[in-house]
């Protein structure tokens, strides 16, 4: 059994299911609701502890029933976050969700009122010898500094970044992992109309990196360190139920692939797979 290390938000997500988007300034009945855990470096490792993996969690969460909320379903899941930084104040971030049952697609609002895991905590924790380290892009700076940390502690430990977002100063944090995992939003952010194109241009920037795309309908891409471009075709549901946290499920196969060293094409067509399993059912339980 392989351990994972994971930096990142988790959050309360409620999810409203409509039969089709609401026009602005319009009211419809939701078919269902429910609540559930979020947080994508909480779904990944979600997933992870569900493929045999030891996994510990860093965030940072406060005082509040939420926290409870969050804390109760990693326990669930086998995650250990005993490495949290725990707030007196605040608000537990959460995503009010509209999830379309005509597509799949879904918008979301997001609310929260506490920080980043800052480098100052990070670097006071114990942390446990890991095999790996998986981190979220989001405050860059802070990030930059906590996988210098993990380098300089383990230079043996492998280290992912997943980067779904354009954020300021990202190009900081380029080529200083081993894995790096792009969304097919931000690959759209910065004008690429196909996943081969961008990760050949992100290639120059992070020559000594592994790195994946997604592409929704489309499947996934890798381009490997020594120049190897893969790639997956989809595997979609016969319906579409939820496509939240796909792609964090996505990353949690690239990542078991590369623990357990299987073959690069095999586990890329996994990881689809397993995606696509995810689009058809609610939630993460019982995904394996």
């Amino acid at each position: 059994m392989a351990s994972v290390f994971g930096v990142g938000i988790a959050t309360v997500d409620i999810i409203n299911c409509v039969a089709t988007f609401p026009k602005e300034d319009s009211e419809v009945r939701a078919i269902s609701q429910h609540t559930c855990r979020g947080g994508n470096v909480c779904n990944t490792l979600t997933v992870l502890s569900q493929l045999g993996h030891k996994c510990y969690w860093s965030g940072v969460i406060c005082s509040d029933s939420d926290s409870h909320y969050i804390l109760d379903d990693l326990r669930k899941h086998n995650i250990d976050y005993s490495n949290v930084q725990n707030l007196a104040s605040g608000k537990v971030p959460t995503s009010y969700i509209t999830l379309n049952q005509e597509n799949g697609s879904r918008s979301i609002v997001h609310y929260r009122d506490l920080p980043e895991l800052s480098y100052a905590y990070f670097k006071t924790l114990k942390l446990p010898k890991c095999d790996w380290y998986h981190f979220e892009a989001r405050a860059i700076n802070e990030t930059l500094l906590m996988v210098k940390h993990v380098r300089n502690t383990y230079p043996e430990a492998k280290i992912s970044i997943e980067i779904e977002k354009q954020r300021e100063d990202l190009d900081k944090i380029f080529n200083i992992a081993d894995l790096y995992l792009f969304s097919h939003a931000f690959a759209n952010t910065n004008n690429f109309d196909s996943p081969d194109e961008f990760l050949k241009q992100q290639k120059i920037v992070s020559p000594t990196s592994d790195l994946t795309c997604t592409w929704g309908d489309q499947g996934a891409a890798a381009l490997l360190v020594d120049g190897t471009l893969l790639h997956s075709p989809a595997f979609p549901p016969k319906k579409i139920v939820d496509t939240l946290g796909a792609g964090d499920t996505f990353n949690a196969a690239i990542i078991h692939g590369l623990m357990n060293e299987l073959d690069w094409q095999e586990f890329l067509r996994s990881a689809c797979k397993l995606a696509g399993k995810k689009c058809g059912q609610q939630g993460f339980s019982h995904l394996l």
